[in-house]
């Protein structure tokens, strides 16, 4: 095989196979990738293995050999986890290998990471590449990626950026992508709280759901992403997309990353939030909030 070829087409490892995991690693073996995958609880990759991927028992095991890992793990102390210790993908790397680090971690979880590499695999590439989607545009290969590090040096990473999304926005050094996740998430969530809202309003005004989307509609204010979560108020269906416990941990993570300002509205938010959670919603979609607050009110 050419080195061009070998380019375009690197053997991937994939640690984590949560929804989004799941989904680039189906991704990469749909679109030919020799890819390899590894998850804490093994079942979640059975039918990886069954279209092709191969799976290791550890992360050392599982990287070895790979040209680029990807990472998309719940937080920081798993992630630091999974990258360290006689197991870890760190000690199974081969040399130069790229590591993209593709999860919601937050500012300090991130830099622990970054300096971690630095100090134990110096010639290891890597990227801070969180992305913005939730679980069905990632099956679709609809995601953006927010990437950041030496894309010169890790060039190989970007095909497979290229087969599990549909854009990838360059943000500079490695732990840049990690802080406008945050900034994306923040308002994704701030979207999220005012819509469910303004829905319970509408609706005690004597206004359904549909009657406020057809308002919105062919406007400014019709984001695509309110619109699937209306519908989940109207069915009451809260298949998640994204998790009202991961939702949580993004906007606190925010506003750890943020704690010199005020952010009165994101506070109250994680109150919120944190009161759904123990009120045993966090597994459904983060658009539960609507039923939370009805609820709360009956």
């Amino acid at each position: 095989m050419s080195q061009q070829s070998e380019l375009q087409q690197p053997v991937v490892a994939v640690l984590g196979l949560g929804a989004m995991g799941h989904a680039f690693a189906a991704n990469l073996i749909k679109k030919g990738f020799t890819t390899r995958v590894w998850n804490r609880t093994t079942s979640r990759g059975d039918d990886l293995v069954s279209a092709g991927a191969t799976r290791g028992t550890t992360p050392r095991e599982t990287v070895e050999g790979a040209d680029v890992v990807i990472t998309m793990l719940s937080d920081g102390k798993t992630s630091l986890e999974v990258y360290q210790g006689d197991n870890g993908l760190l000690a199974g790397l081969k040399q130069g290998g790229i590591i993209a680090q593709m999860g919601t971690l937050g500012v300090e979880a991130t830099e622990s990471l970054i300096a971690l590499i630095k100090a134990q695999r110096p010639d290891v590439v890597f990227f801070d590449a969180p992305v913005s989607g939730t679980k069905a545009p990632a099956e679709q290969a609809q995601i953006v990626v927010l990437a950041s590090g030496d894309r010169e040096a890790g060039a190989a990473v970007e095909t497979v950026f290229a087969a599990i999304s549909k854009a990838t926005k360059w943000l500079g050094e490695a732990g840049r992508a990690s802080r406008m996740k945050l900034v994306v998430n923040a308002w994704l969530i701030a979207m999220m709280e005012g819509i469910a809202e303004t829905t319970q309003l509408a609706e005690e005004l004597g206004f359904t759901t549909d009657d406020l989307w057809s308002v919105l509609d062919g406007g400014p204010l019709a984001a695509p992403y309110i619109k699937g979560k209306m519908e989940m108020f109207k069915s009451g269906d809260y298949t998640p997309q994204m998790q009202l416990t991961w939702a949580l941990k993004d906007i606190n993570l925010a506003l750890e990353a943020g704690s010199k300002l005020e952010l009165p509205v994101m506070k109250r938010i994680s109150e919120t939030w944190q009161g759904a959670v123990g009120a045993g919603y966090g597994d459904q979609d983060l658009a539960v909030v609507y039923r939370y607050l009805g609820d709360k009110q009956s």
